[in-house]
């Protein structure tokens, strides 16, 4: 809303304001180049840090184990396992209970049910654009902690350790650290309101990322170096982005009932604003204080109060980026619902928003519209906040409060007739946007204005104006005032296009507060009913919109699905295109996986349309898929400690030291057998599944895909890259 009625007065009021002419000026002052405006935007000090500082890591871990485990890498290992040992080592009553309960603050049950808890309440207390932010932060996280940074790095766990945490995949960076930091950070930026308790709740933040660190570590599941990388990751990118994205000055956390189009404007914003005022304006700002912001839901409406003999009243409308954002939103969901009416599109700049409404004042003033004087805008912060100042209307009261007499339906029915002579459309007339001052209608809030509007955006006006009077008269009277300066053709037409939602929310909501159909009570006045206009416009921008909506939402709902239903504790993708047995790191990794193997398994050289579908590894099982060109996913190898072979059949294996069962559970229409090769401390159970067409050639080929590598070719090797310092398996003592 442009100027709020001032509800202390009756329509009568005191006499107007002294004009802004007559305020004290002082000299107008343009900024020099380079010099900070009002307000600037910045990055917190801690953000720039953090966000250095990561990087610089991130930059570190790709330099230092991009080439595996060898040169720096190694050192890196080493000490990693010599803390781990160390606190792992530690023999004190209740420590190593402890440090599983440490580590269970990161378990996948805590994650996911943080995960559920949080959306839950972000939808309770309607915070779609937090939301949004943290999907999209989980997603980015994930695909960085157990895709990017761990195929690059290829880390296993800690070596010569036993692993008493759950765990899955590349250990570079923990993704269990990781997501328990940022999920932390986003509930302190989205939750907790700014001041006291946010600064509490950082120190609460870091004491628990710590703890749960120093838990995993201690249970040997992640390395310091592990759990380092994936807090300063699960940290910095939460903190960055609810500090770019949805800044506290902005989007502020609070429990108080309000609309949160309301900006703070006090502390350094008010002190922008009067410094603005003064170097932009010329106007010296002695108080600016929040007024009528009940009405007002796409601004942050001010009475400024200027020096001058008397002090002087200005009225202000802050606008930031978010009014903007929400400007596009609100045509975006009209679009959806009723296709483009009108030919406009979305404001891309808070300066373009301004400058319309700016513009849209001076059009009225020179229409002769009894409309707010502007005094032209304030820029804070460069495209993102500025502020518009235009003329108090002391006295006035709205239209809902007000007497209305013959006098005022004759100026409401006059300003929709200058609109139209005037070539314009308001696009928002209901009760809030008309004020009564001395007995007669004042127009306001005339940021939607439009010039050369549609015939049917006229008609609506025409239509809401008459709806807006008959709350506080009858429409009979209403009906016969407007037939002196309308046709009966023009007011059927506007009661044919106002249905359901062209009219303003307000409107519609005093409609039903008074219990009457005003609509159907001039429907009846008219000559004849009026044949509803459609409000409904198909194209195939609009068909294209619905359909990119719709993905977009499947696409939230996956990744609210796969947040907090990840399945990474039962399955975590290694992300490798093959399994040599001569790749060491995944042999390494699937050597921890089950401690107790003897040997473990290798794909060689895959035959002609066979392929690697993935490869992966979690505490006690590593999962190997193969695909073939003609049966689909048709071999699939799985390493645990032990199996039961049930009723299958001995057969030669054809490797030292591995016994071989074969059971053949189905031979049509789809072939289906189960192979396992049973060794010291390990079984690799191998499912073939294949169409009956295709099984001779997938079983001729398979028998030769899986191979093996001994641990003890695995220790010596890991023994030879560090010099004897590092050691696949725990020391027996």
């Amino acid at each position: 809303m442009d100027v709020p009625a001032d509800r202390s007065t009756r329509t009568a009021g005191p006499a107007p304001q002294p004009a802004v002419r007559e305020a004290a000026r002082s000299r107008r002052r343009r900024r020099p180049t380079g010099e900070p405006p009002p307000l600037p935007h910045h990055l917190q000090t801690s953000g720039i840090r953090w966000l250095v500082a990561t990087v610089v890591l991130v930059v570190l871990v790709v330099a230092v184990f991009a080439r595996g485990l060898r040169g720096v890498a190694v050192e890196v290992a080493v000490a990693d396992a010599a803390v781990v040992g160390w606190l792992s080592g530690i023999h004190l009553p209740g420590f190593q209970g402890l440090l599983r309960g440490l580590g269970f603050l990161s378990s996948w049950w805590v994650l996911n049910i943080a995960s559920y808890a949080l959306v839950v309440a972000l939808l309770a207390l309607r915070r779609f654009r937090q939301l949004m932010i943290w999907l999209i932060l989980a997603t980015l996280l994930t695909l960085i902690a157990s895709v990017i940074l761990a195929l690059v790095a290829q880390r296993p766990r800690p070596f010569g350790i036993e692993i008493r945490e759950g765990w899955g995949g590349w250990a570079m960076p923990s993704q269990q650290v990781t997501l328990f930091a940022a999920g932390l950070v986003t509930m302190l930026y989205v939750l907790v309101p700014e001041g006291r308790w946010r600064n509490t709740g950082k120190w609460v933040v870091a004491a628990l990322i710590t703890l749960t660190a120093i838990g995993r570590v201690g249970l040997g599941a992640d390395g310091p170096t592990d759990v380092l990388v994936g807090a300063a990751l699960g940290v910095t990118l939460p903190l960055v982005a609810y500090r770019w994205f949805a800044p506290n000055e902005v989007f502020p956390i609070t429990y108080r009932r309000g609309s949160g189009a309301h900006l703070d404007v006090g502390g350094a914003r008010g002190a922008a604003i009067r410094r603005g005022l003064e170097e932009q304006l010329g106007l010296v700002a002695t108080e600016v204080k929040p007024f009528g912001l009940a009405g007002s839901a796409g601004s942050t409406p001010l009475r400024i109060t200027v020096e001058g003999e008397p002090p002087a009243q200005l009225f202000g409308k802050l606008y930031a980026r978010s009014h903007l954002r929400s400007d596009r939103w609100y045509k975006l969901g009209r679009e959806l619902l009723y296709g483009r009416l009108e030919d406009e599109k979305p404001f891309n700049t808070v300066r373009r928003l301004v400058q319309q409404e700016d513009y849209a004042l001076s059009l009225m003033q020179r229409a002769g519209l009894p409309s707010p004087t502007p005094h032209g805008f304030v820029e804070l912060t460069p495209e993102r906040e500025y502020l518009l100042v235009t003329e108090f209307f002391a006295g006035a009261v709205e239209l809902g409060e007000a007497e209305v007499d013959t006098q005022i339906i004759d100026d409401g029915l006059g300003i929709i007739r200058k609109l139209w002579d005037a070539g314009l459309a308001h696009r928002d007339i209901k009760p809030a946007n008309l004020l009564v001052r001395d007995g007669r209608m004042l127009l306001i809030d005339v940021a939607f204005v439009q010039a050369r509007p549609s015939p049917w955006r006229q008609a609506v006006d025409l239509a809401n104006m008459m709806l807006c009077l008959a709350l506080r008269s009858s429409p009979e009277q209403v009906y016969e005032r407007a037939k002196l300066q309308f046709s009966v053709e023009e007011i059927t037409e506007g009661f044919a296009a106002a249905r359901g939602l062209a009219m303003p929310s307000q409107l519609r909501h005093l409609l039903r507060e008074r219990g009457r159909d005003l609509h159907a009570e001039f429907i009846r006045l008219l000559p004849a009913p009026p044949r509803p206009v459609s409000i409904q416009r198909w194209s195939l921008r609009r068909v294209g919109l619905l359909s990119a909506t719709t993905v977009l939402v499947l696409l939230v709902v996956a990744a609210i699905v796969s947040m907090t239903d990840n399945n990474d504790a039962t399955k975590t993708s290694l992300q490798v295109q093959a399994l040599p047995c001569d790749d060491l790191e995944p042999m390494w990794l699937q050597a921890q996986a089950v401690p107790s193997a003897s040997l473990v398994p290798c794909v060689r050289e895959l035959p002609v349309g066979w392929s690697l579908g993935d490869a992966a590894v979690n505490d006690g099982r590593t999962v190997i898929s193969l695909h073939h060109d003609r049966a689909g996913e048709a071999m699939v190898a799985r390493l645990t400690a032990a199996c039961d072979v049930g009723g299958a059949a001995e057969e030669a294996s054809g490797q030292a030291g591995v016994r071989r069962y074969q059971l053949v559970e189905r031979q049509a229409p789809l072939y289906r057998a189960v192979r396992y090769d049973v060794f010291p401390g390990g079984c690799l159970t191998t499912r073939i599944t294949s169409p009956e067409p295709n099984r001779a050639e997938v079983t001729a080929s398979a028998g030769g895909i899986i191979g093996f590598t001994s641990r003890q070719t695995l220790a010596q090797a890991l023994a030879q890259r560090s010099d004897g310092r590092l050691h696949l398996d725990p020391r027996r003592r």
